[in-house]
């Protein structure tokens, strides 16, 4: 009998004892965007027969110590909602998350048994972080461009992430912490800055993103160009050289007219102004480009201002020439060329000496137009 009534007690002792103490949190580690508002929260069991008197949050608990109440301490005043049911689940509301609430924090629970009570350990690992944008130094135009939404601790799989440029929503977001930009250029410019979904109050700072702008003299001309020179309007002095100008970390400062100079072994001319200027990320794609027509139209001027230069012969001195043929022979060299009259019968444009040959019978000289040829100085 004393053996069946020992065995029915220590069945009886499992089921009065049947609950132990237990702490479970819903996250162990919880990464919170600064400024925002997180939730640490979680449930718990005691043991039978205890009555659960206080409960309350610590933080960087010491199990050797007196555990502080979370609300006595400053730092978290009026920051902080506290919630218990019934059903022994609980949560800690932590509102302006800093980076000072970076912390370790406990429940720790009282019974109305001394020294009866109980942490709830491991504890919750809340970490703090912002956010940041990181870009490359610089991209070249037509190269593509990878930013980066970071963080310094993971804000879980389910966070969506909102880009901006120049304060603006930028178009084509994929709500990642990724933004591919393809085939940069000029427009692309200016200030990125990174958002988390529901968070929009919060953004990264703002980073520039600099593109090298490439200017492109270009020419056809025959004989080809010996150099180009890039001038910038109202400035004395160039800016640079070669057939292509590039800026570096293009920006409003540099809006002006840009022209280059093309030069060759018959002279230079400049090529049409082009507007660069930085307008709600507005810049043209620009390409200077100078035809060979301009180097034509110089070897004309050319040309013109020697027949300008070559003496031009009075009637009176055609008509003592013309007599000089009877006597003697006139010595031109080839490649002098005489303008006839056009009512005769002699080609417009002959050598002196064929017109000597073809033309020396004509009718009298006062009855026609007068005569010129020209001869070298």
């Amino acid at each position: 009998m004393f053996r069946l009534s020992s065995l029915i007690f220590l069945l009886v002792i499992p089921g009065i004892c049947g609950q132990t103490w237990n702490v479970k949190y819903k996250n162990l580690n919880i990464c919170a965007l600064k400024g925002s508002t997180t939730l640490l929260s979680g449930s718990y069991t005691h043991p039978n027969g205890l009555t659960v008197t206080k409960t309350f949050w610590t933080t960087n608990p010491d199990k050797g110590d007196d555990a502080p109440d979370l609300f006595d301490d400053p730092h978290y005043k009026g920051r902080t909602v506290y919630s218990l049911s019934k059903a022994q689940t609980f949560y800690l509301k932590l509102s302006n998350v800093t980076d000072k609430d970076e912390r370790i924090y406990c429940l720790n629970i009282l019974t109305n048994v001394e020294n009866d009570s109980w942490m709830g350990f491991p504890c919750v690992y809340l970490q703090v972080t912002d956010l940041r944008v990181e870009i490359p130094q610089e991209v070249i135009e037509r190269n593509s461009a990878l930013l980066f939404c970071e963080t310094s601790c993971n804000l879980g799989n389910s966070a969506n992430y909102n880009w901006y440029k120049n304060s603006k929503p930028f178009s084509g977001s994929l709500s990642t912490n990724e933004l591919l930009l393809q085939s940069v250029s000029s427009d692309d410019t200016g200030n990125y800055s990174c958002a988390v979904t529901q968070h929009e109050h919060l953004p990264s700072p703002a980073v520039t993103l600099s593109v090298r702008l490439t200017l492109t003299c270009s020419s056809d001309s025959n004989p080809p160009v010996l150099n180009y020179t890039w001038f910038k309007e109202n400035e004395t002095s160039s800016v640079g050289s070669g057939q292509s100008y590039s800026i570096s970390n293009f920006n409003s400062s540099h809006s002006g007219q840009f022209y280059c100079v093309a030069q060759n072994e018959h002279g230079s001319q400049r090529s049409a102004a082009v507007s660069v200027t930085v307008a709600e990320g507005k810049t043209p794609v620009l390409t200077v480009v100078i035809s060979a027509a301009f180097l034509a139209f110089m070897v004309l001027m050319v040309a013109i201002a020697l027949l300008i230069r070559r003496k031009r012969v009075s009637p009176s001195e055609e008509q003592n020439n013309r007599g000089l043929q009877h006597n003697e022979k006139i010595e031109s060299p080839e490649g002098n060329y005489m303008t006839l009259d056009p009512m005769s019968r002699c080609s417009d444009y002959d050598t002196v000496h064929n017109v000597k040959r073809s033309c020396s019978n004509t009718d009298d000289t006062e009855s026609q137009d007068p005569t010129y040829y020209n001869i070298n100085n």
